[in-house]
């Protein structure tokens, strides 16, 4: 990790839960990070504590607005001189059944879910070329990207599922598009986290869980790895999960 310290990393959906504990992981590690979230009082109030070689700071995105996303990157290459990390992390579950759902939901989670991490990868890849610079960019993708457990009824997936799946199918195709470059692209699939998504006394009670701070330690193991090393994709799942 030494190598990224003094660096700049843009982490979506920083406000809580997986992106918190990310962006208090590289600021730890001596990264200026950009917290991106639409609850930029929020993502404040959650890395206040962190002092360390680091910085912080906060900067509200909306990932659905095009625009605001391309003013965003625009902003931390002239406020920083370029971005080398991306950890597109924001994202939305909401449960229900596929059929029974309205069509906005649909379109809400794909917006979100992968049209805000393709936006934001684009942006960030595009200053990369640019700047030349060594960058690497970290999807935060799921187990049921790879996978769709038979819960029946008892926890309706909605198209969640299959938002995680385009994931996975466009980090490897942005692999392969970024041979040769200097660039390095990698999915990180989490098990059941315990985060504001669910609901754990009622969703998920009695389930084995991970806590955010396992999947920013993901996140730390996968940047500190070797140039010469493409780490495609990592799986964590609690122990004892039945998926």
């Amino acid at each position: 990790m030494n190598r990224w310290c003094g660096k700049v990393a843009a982490v979506t959906g920083a406000s809580a839960g997986i992106g918190a504990a990310i962006a208090r992981s590289l600021v730890q590690k001596g990264m200026i990070v950009v917290g991106l979230a639409r609850r930029k009082e929020k993502m404040e109030k959650e890395l206040e504590c962190v002092k360390d070689k680091g910085t912080f700071i906060a900067r509200k995105l909306d990932i659905t607005d095009e625009c605001a996303i391309i003013h965003t990157f625009e902003w931390i290459k002239k406020e920083f001189g370029g971005v080398n990390v991306l950890v597109n992390n924001a994202g939305i579950a909401i449960p229900g059944q596929i059929l029974d759902v309205e069509t906005a939901i649909w379109k809400q989670t794909i917006d979100v879910n992968v049209l805000g991490t393709l936006r934001c990868t684009r942006e960030a890849v595009k200053i990369l070329k640019e700047t030349c610079e060594e960058g690497h960019i970290i999807n935060i993708n799921s187990v049921l990207g790879h996978r769709i457990p038979r819960t029946g009824n008892a926890f309706p997936l909605n198209v969640y599922p299959s938002t995680k799946f385009a994931i996975t199918a466009l980090t490897q195709t942005l692999e392969d598009e970024l041979r040769g470059s200097r660039i390095k692209i990698s999915s990180i699939s989490p098990g059941l986290v315990k985060t504001e998504i669910f609901d754990f006394d009622k969703d998920v009670s009695g389930w084995p869980y991970l806590e955010s701070e396992d999947i920013a330690d993901a996140v730390v193991y996968a940047l500190g790895t070797h140039p010469r090393v493409q780490l495609s994709d990592i799986m964590i799942r609690p122990v004892g999960e039945a998926f």
